[in-house]
């Protein structure tokens, strides 16, 4: 459910001028423009500057490259002003249709989800020959709530760039009123995916394993609220999946010293918002923290720590959570859902602080990350990981031993055919140059012997 409107100094407005006067040319010497562009309402202030009498919005280019995340280049970090009149609407969907980009620019392999937005499909980029994830929304889009919702994805992706336990962003466009966004495609799926195939298997994460999960997601958190935005529907089919391939396996995350096969990334940016003066679309009500529910906004970074612990409590194979009801308020109160697995109690004892009713008593995302449980769990990872290299480089050693010596077994049995060959030619030559001389002698100038028997 939406709360409020946008703010009256970030409002999301159209850079077109209603005024026929102002698109004359300059009025006072200076260049006047009026492009058909959004302004993003998720960059820092700074990068806004209001002038003095009210009537424009001056941004300088290179602030505006370094907000969205974008590579530039030298050229292009003039610091140059462009004033910009707002003008009364901003840019719809409707008004940016154009040639299909999606059929001309990418070949579609298969849908891989679907939900209430839209679907996402895996592509692959005519030009690249890459692979992304396509998310399309569904009709009809332009002037509805879900276009609000896509233009505030939109707005957070570009705004965070990139980090490696945040899906990346590549582009975004409108046509035939639907949105598209390009988005780094995950090999690994959803964790909503895993979880439902672990209950329906009856194996579940290990402790480990969740330990891995939570501290990769609290990265992820950590960048997030650290650019002074929340995501605020944290829950496993917004966290995306991503394997490595065995020849990245050896890598190690330097931040925490974790390294591991299974990388976790937040998606699904929808319902982010600022911190200050936050709009709040309100997610999924299963992890859904209550002070948020009762539209207390004081601690909204509380409410994503709220939701990532029961997102773990999902993971571990407890039983679906409730969307309302006596256990949806037990849960409130600060009691953990029942796993069917054996946890130690440390571990059980941070989830339970992450979803105490008071939120100023959980921990942040970036307490959460340096906290002993975890950091005990990222040694222990990364201890077992290294016993297993080395492992493997010991088996790797014994058998380039192994290839050396048959290569040498191999060579010596070469050589000992060669010296064979060359014995017999040798005899063979020998033998012949024998029998050669003998038949010169047989019946030539030498004389017969006499043999003298004396009875």
């Amino acid at each position: 459910m939406a709360r409020g409107s946008a703010g009256s100094g970030r409002r999301v407005a159209l850079f077109r001028s209603a005024d026929p006067a102002a698109r004359s040319g300059p009025q006072d010497g200076r260049r006047s423009h009026t492009p058909l562009v959004n302004i993003n309402p998720f960059t820092p202030d700074p990068v806004l500057v209001q002038s003095s009498a009210g009537q424009r919005i001056a941004r300088k280019r290179s602030h505006w490259n370094d907000s969205c995340g974008e590579d530039m280049d030298a050229s292009d970090a003039e610091m140059e002003e462009e004033e910009i009149v707002p003008p009364t609407k901003r840019l719809t969907m409707m008004e940016s249709n154009m040639m299909s980009r999606y059929a001309s620019e990418f070949h579609e392999l298969e849908k891989i989800g679907s939900g209430e937005f839209g679907s996402v499909f895996k592509c692959v980029k005519r030009l690249d020959g890459c692979i992304y994830a396509i998310k399309r929304s569904k009709k009809p889009l332009a002037g509805s709530v879900d276009e609000q919702n896509a233009l505030r994805e939109v707005y957070a992706h570009a705004v965070l760039g990139q980090h490696p336990h945040v899906v990346r962003y590549y582009s975004a466009w409108a046509e035939d009123d639907h949105m598209l966004i390009q988005n780094e495609y995950c090999n690994g799926g959803t964790l909503s995916d895993v979880v439902s195939e672990n209950y329906r298997r009856m194996h579940f994460l290990s402790e480990m394993e969740l330990k891995d999960l939570l501290l990769q997601v609290a990265r992820g958190l950590k960048y997030i609220h650290s650019t002074a935005l929340v995501h605020m529907d944290i829950k496993p089919s917004n966290i995306f999946i991503s394997r490595k391939t065995a020849v990245d396996e050896c890598d190690e995350d330097e931040e925490d010293g974790l390294s591991t096969s299974v990388i976790y990334k937040i998606g699904d940016l929808g319902h982010v918002t600022r911190v200050n003066n936050p709009q709040v679309e309100e997610g999924d009500s299963r992890f859904l923290a209550n002070e948020v529910l009762q539209e207390d906004y004081s601690n909204l970074t509380k409410a994503d720590v709220f939701a990532l612990a029961l997102t773990v409590i999902s993971a571990s194979g407890a039983e679906p959570l409730p969307t309302n009801g006596e256990k949806w308020h037990e849960i409130r109160h600060g009691r953990l859902p029942p796993v069917p697995q054996v946890l130690s109690q440390e571990f059980l004892g941070l989830l339970k602080l992450m979803i105490h009713p008071d939120p100023t008593r959980r921990p942040s995302a970036s307490e959460l990350i340096r906290h002993p449980v975890l950091l005990t769990a990222a040694r222990m990872s990364a201890d077992q990981l290294r016993v297993e290299l080395n492992a493997e480089k010991f088996k790797n050693a014994l058998l380039q031993k192994e290839l050396k010596k048959a290569q040498m077994a191999k060579a010596a049995a070469e050589e000992k055919v060669l010296s064979s060959d060359r014995v017999l030619t040798r005899s063979t030559t020998l033998a012949g140059a024998a029998g050669g001389r003998a038949s010169r002698l047989i019946g030539k100038k030498m004389n017969r012997s006499v043999s003298l028997t004396i009875y």
